[in-house]
């Protein structure tokens, strides 16, 4: 029998939210060699700028501080500008998809949020040298510790209101709210923007899943600390990274099974009521057709939640499908392992899933690429998931996992 290779994983505990320059300081204090990372982030065609670390103490706990100092930034640049600056730099495949990921992510919300195709948008505060250099830096460290798989807890919030360059905004931004669809979150009565938008986008983009710290042999854990002190919370985002156990020890992942039966409503509204369930954070719904009591037809929606969720998934339940009572039992659940990338695809970005054995392609993704190149969907969905089988065949060699950027053109 053929033994698994052994599978690192890094989990986010995100008690006092989470920024790119924390989740970047978390890792170096894990032990991600920063010579290392810098020398990967130096393959970015960009000058003016240097990362710098410190040791800081955050309510009594020692932490790392990463700094980007910056003397030639460009404060806004387009989505597209940000792709292509990573494309050129030749990064080692895990960090230009993680990067490329996260920066998709981003530019989804954005123009969600403003209207605009993703390809279109602006970035203004996070178009800057310093959160390139947050993003492929956090994306570097990973690499470094040859992570293979990004978890997270719940992320903590701040209250109150943020100042943009679009002016006053709630606290949690729009931004940051869309990112963390689906994913735990709660609030902390702290008038601080606890979790920037990188920081969302790098969970929403690397993350496979959410919740306590997952079953692993500890290896080594960091705290990456953010600009300020905070009274009586320890401003930090915590990292700690080490050996997933194999699957067949791990204890099942706890979830619920929420239900009802209705027999009043339409094939379109029952849609609607999956589409409502996954968007409130259901990791599954599903419609199965009944007999119910005199011999009158309906449906049973069903949704398979996080105990987290519960609460939100049970009232969108409820009221989208008018029904006057919902019921539940717990069940465990064995998961396969599973990643998620992004490949571009006619200047669009478009994630993929990673299982054992296949690779598919996001149908929300590839279906936006189609509408607007119009392509079949059929051929997009192939050219994302044959893009990435390339990527992965590309996979460095490895005797010598971080080359140097050459400085010629790249061979044929």
């Amino acid at each position: 029998m053929t033994e698994t290779a052994p599978r690192t994983t890094a989990w986010f505990h995100c008690f006092a939210g989470i920024a790119g320059d924390m989740a970047l300081a978390s890792l170096l204090d894990a032990g991600a060699d920063l010579a290392e990372v810098r020398g990967i982030l130096e393959r970015l065609p960009l000058s003016g700028w240097r990362l710098e670390v410190e040791s800081v103490l955050r309510a009594g706990l020692g932490a790392t501080r990463a700094v980007v100092v910056v003397s030639d930034d460009v404060v806004v640049r387009t989505y597209m500008h940000i792709v292509a600056l990573v494309e050129e730099a030749r990064l080692p495949p895990r960090v230009a998809s993680r990067s490329l990921a996260t920066f998709a992510a981003l530019a989804g919300v954005e123009g969600e949020l403003h209207r605009r195709p993703p390809e279109r948008v602006h970035f203004h505060e996070v178009g800057g040298h310093d959160t390139l250099v947050d993003v492929v830096g956090t994306a570097a460290a990973l690499e470094v510790l040859d992570v293979d798989e990004v978890l997270s807890s719940p992320v903590a919030t701040g209250t109150g209101t943020i100042r943009s360059a679009h002016g006053l905004l709630p606290n949690p931004s729009p931004a940051v709210v869309r990112l963390l669809r689906g994913a735990p979150t709660y609030g902390r009565d702290v008038a601080v923007e606890l979790t920037t938008p990188t920081g969302a986008a790098l969970l929403s983009a690397l993350a496979s899943g959410f919740g306590p710290l997952p079953p692993m042999r500890v290896d080594s854990t960091g705290f990456g600390a953010g600009t300020r002190d905070l009274e009586g919370l320890p401003n930090c985002t915590q990292v700690v990274v080490g050996e997933a156990l194999p699957e067949e020890v791990q204890p099942g992942h706890p979830l619920v099974v929420l239900e009802t039966n209705v027999d009043d409503a339409t094939g379109e509204t029952l849609a609607h009521a999956l589409e409502v369930l996954l968007s409130a954070g259901a990791l599954d719904a599903w419609i199965t057709p009944v007999l119910m009591k005199k011999g009158r037809p309906g449906h049973t929606v069903s949704a398979l939640v996080d105990v987290a969720l519960v609460e939100s998934v049970r009232h969108a339940l409820r009221s989208e499908t008018g029904s006057l009572g919902v019921r539940s039992w717990p069940v465990e659940r064995w998961a396969a392992r599973r990643e998620f990338d992004t490949v571009i695809v006619d200047g669009m970005p478009v994630r993929v899933k990673i299982g054992p054995g296949r690779v598919k392609a996001e149908h929300a993704d590839a279906a936006r690429v189609a509408a607007r190149s119009g392509r079949p969907l059929r051929e997009v969905i192939s050219d994302a998931e044959g893009q990435w089988r390339l990527l992965k065949g590309r996979q460095p060699d490895p005797e010598d996992r971080f080359p140097p950027r050459p400085d010629g053109p790249e061979p044929a």
